[in-house]
């Protein structure tokens, strides 16, 4: 049982329970996560894992015993099949270039770090304002992208032009990889790449594709991935329908995938 304390209005919440407090500003994609954990924790109590006394932070950091009341409720309430042969045959064909070894990436980016408390619709308007216009100035003469990224890149790079040099995957954060790679695209990459950091404009100067890998050398990665996609559907749907039975308050759950299913 989730017990309800008055809140300060403009406060997101769930359920009449608090996601932050009154005075701080959170970026939109950690509230989700926020939001999303605090849907978890509240069906682990209802669901008898978790003590209802177990009680929610301000901070966002749930307790060792509702983090491990949250994984034993999504052991029960989701389902991830086996892929089937055929199923790993068709992910293979069309993501091929995701298991090829050796791929490198040169690239430079200009970063506008989310930081507690900044506006981040403003922010947003600032990265897209500027993505807009090292696009439009992508082929001319000069060299514009290290000029923006000098003025507004929040990375050390950016005294560089944003130059990140030749980058693997593993050189990266995950979800800033996954628009990097396996991709054939050079230049200027058409939309913002959302990290834990930031925004990124982000411009591909040059790409390496590695070496291919036969589908028997990697059948368990690409069985792995579609486990994964399977786990991160059912965990998305299993969110939705913890939302739609909540009271939510100040959090748009529907804007984008949250962290928390990345």
């Amino acid at each position: 049982m989730t017990t309800r304390t008055r809140i300060a209005p403009g406060v997101a919440q769930i359920n009449g329970v608090a996601l932050h407090a009154q005075d701080i500003t959170l970026a939109p994609d950690e509230l989700r996560q926020r939001a999303c954990t605090e849907l978890l924790r509240q069906a682990a109590q209802r669901s008898g894992l978790l003590a209802a006394d177990d009680a929610s932070s301000e901070d966002g950091v749930i307790s060792e015993a509702a983090a491990g009341a949250i994984e034993s409720l999504l052991e029960h309430a989701l389902s991830t099949p086996e892929p089937s042969e055929e199923a790993c045959k068709r992910h293979y064909a069309a993501h091929e270039a995701t298991y090829r070894t050796g791929e490198r990436v040169l690239a430079r980016h200009i970063l506008f770090a989310v930081t507690p408390g900044l506006d981040v619709v403003a922010l947003r308007k600032r990265a897209e304002a500027t993505l807009l216009d090292v696009r439009c100035h992508d082929g001319k003469s000069g060299d514009h992208f290290a000029t923006a990224a000098r003025a507004s890149s929040n990375c050390p790079s950016g005294a560089q032009g944003g130059d990140l040099g030749w980058l693997c995957a593993t050189d990266c954060a995950p979800e800033f990889a996954r628009e990097l790679f396996g991709h054939a695209d050079v230049g200027v990459l058409p939309r913002l790449v959302h990290s834990r950091f930031g925004l990124h404009v982000v411009e591909v100067l040059a790409r390496e594709p590695g070496n291919a890998q036969s589908f028997d050398t990697v059948r368990g990665a690409v069985a792995m991935s579609l486990r994964q996609l399977s786990y991160v559907t059912a965990l998305r749907q299993y969110l939705r329908l913890l939302a739609g039975d909540a009271e939510v308050t100040g959090v748009d759950l529907d804007a984008a995938d949250t962290p928390l299913v990345q």
